[in-house]
């Protein structure tokens, strides 16, 4: 499978413009923004690379095998005071794809909200664990377990449909130039495909 790493996040925006080691925690409502892929710089100056290495080596394993495995997160809130243990929430997405001419196929995918534990090293981090949201009958008690006073902006996130659709589709966008793809549109098993806004 080809494993091209691509960030494609809604990020805080207090405490965590740089993602660099602050003595801050932040609560405030997600806005969208790109996080870059740090992989070919020798240290990382931010954690999203981690996340999506997590995202792809660790649930997209678990999906149905795709050219192009793309995750996308929303990000709730963050707590970045401890260095070795560098606090994540949000909602985390990992799609494959496959392209059939210029279309990009989704052939698996899914939904991981949770908190992301994340360590700072020398080269730059590592997640070293992940509070996964649970299915069922657990969902909604594990989501506020994990979430506490978060809890309203993540269902809030969680839930806007429309606002997901669209990071998705600018992700994508993104992810076809970064990596030279000749796709132009994009589609999901059973509906019509969809332009890229390129």
């Amino acid at each position: 499978m080809k494993k091209i790493l691509f960030a494609f996040a809604a990020i805080v925006v207090m405490g965590a413009c740089g993602n660099k080691q602050t003595n801050t925690s932040s609560d405030a409502q997600a806005t969208d923004t790109i996080a870059t892929d740090a992989e070919a710089v020798d240290v990382e100056t931010n954690y999203f690379p981690a996340i999506d290495r997590y995202l792809v080596n660790e649930i997209g394993k678990f999906y149905a095998e795709g050219e192009h495995c793309v995750p996308i997160h929303s990000i709730v809130s963050v707590d970045e005071r401890n260095a070795e243990d560098i606090l994540v929430w949000g909602d985390f997405w990992v799609f494959n794809y496959n392209q059939v001419g210029d279309t990009l196929q989704c052939v698996s995918g899914g939904s991981h909200p949770g908190l992301m534990h994340i360590r700072q090293t020398e080269k730059g981090f590592e997640v070293t664990a992940f509070d996964r949201v649970e299915d069922g009958s657990r969902n909604v008690p594990s989501a506020k377990e994990i979430f506490g006073d978060k809890y309203e902006a993540f269902q809030a996130i969680n839930s806007d449909d429309k606002n997901r659709e669209r990071l998705r589709a600018e992700g994508l966008a993104v992810y076809v130039k970064k990596n030279g793809l000749t796709a132009t549109m994009y589609q999901d098993y059973g509906w019509p495909a969809k332009e890229l806004p390129l």
